[in-house]
């Protein structure tokens, strides 16, 4: 099912960044709780795996058929915001999160009437090989999965 009452992720190629505000009929709880447990972000985004929780939880994130990618949470707010850090620069794949090749993706949860406004801003393409190519890479990325997680949300709503 793909979301046609959501806005396309925008690149601002200045600030080295990518960002999509959706709105989802869900409270922000399942929302939070669908953003940030392991076993309901691979429903709808990669397959992760996190030893521990909250800040400092690491592990790696992985589609079929790619090289899982290491992945940390930087930031942990319950239930407003959770920022993820991880290394999907191409070359050889590393073993943990390497600060000088990562972009960091944080999710901003807002209450409202009707459910829950979900924004997603990557940073840190500047720190990656081809900026230009990697934003355009990942704005139609957080475009599909977003939908994907508006869909699963609002199933059955």
């Amino acid at each position: 099912m793909e979301n046609t009452q959501n806005p396309p992720a925008v690149i601002d190629a200045d600030a080295f960044s990518v960002r999509r505000t959706i709105r989802i009929n869900a409270p922000r709880e399942k929302v939070w709780r669908t953003v940030t447990e392991p076993d309901l972000v691979s429903q709808w985004f990669g397959e992760l795996v996190l030893t521990g929780t909250g800040v400092g939880a690491h592990g790696t994130i992985g589609w079929p058929d790619q090289p899982d990618v290491p992945i940390r949470v930087d930031t942990f707010e319950p239930p407003s915001m959770v920022s993820y850090r991880w290394c999907n620069e191409e070359g050889p794949p590393l073993d943990a999160v390497d600060e000088e090749r990562s972009t960091v993706f944080t999710f901003t949860l807002e209450e409202t009437p009707d459910g829950t406004l979900l924004t997603v801003v990557e940073t840190g393409f500047d720190n990656t090989g081809d900026p230009a190519v990697n934003m355009a890479s990942h704005r139609d990325g957080w475009d599909g999965e977003l939908d994907k997680l508006v869909a699963l949300l609002e199933r059955g709503s």
